[in-house]
């Protein structure tokens, strides 16, 4: 457990397919962004990632080799610090754990970072499309 001056840990994926890549409705509805959650017991932040892919986007497949980067921001009182992936998606329900909640759109790789909500992520998407040039 995190303490109080600990940032709690989490991590997101970037699913990308097509040269597209995914974003999620926050639980809100106020706002983009992408599949993220917080570290569990016996998980690695790319498993957590995936997972994550999947219960709010209903979307598998698999992780770039590298990091993307990592970025930080406020909620609730508390300092989250989110690692970064890359997903390669390889497929796409039609039904999936939070699709109640939350809705899924695929973006023109270049729009992203201008629709995602925190400003921190936008700057870790822009980076991102140099990566995104090869799928």
């Amino acid at each position: 457990m995190a303490t109080p001056s600990a940032p709690i840990q989490q991590a997101a994926a970037i699913p990308c397919w097509s040269g597209r890549i995914c974003l999620v409705s926050s639980k809100s509805g106020k706002h983009w962004v992408v599949p993220k959650g917080r570290l569990e017991p016996n998980k690695t932040l790319g498993q957590i990632a995936l997972q994550e892919a999947w219960e709010e986007a209903g979307l598998l497949g698999f992780l770039e080799d590298q990091v993307l980067g990592s970025y930080q921001y406020k909620k609730s009182g508390g300092i989250y610090h989110v690692t970064v992936y890359v997903m390669q998606v390889t497929e796409m329900a039609k039904h999936w754990p939070e699709a109640h909640v939350r809705q899924r759109i695929w973006v023109a790789e270049d729009k992203a970072h201008k629709r995602v909500e925190p400003a921190a992520l936008r700057e870790v998407l822009r980076k991102a499309q140099v990566s995104y040039a090869g799928t």
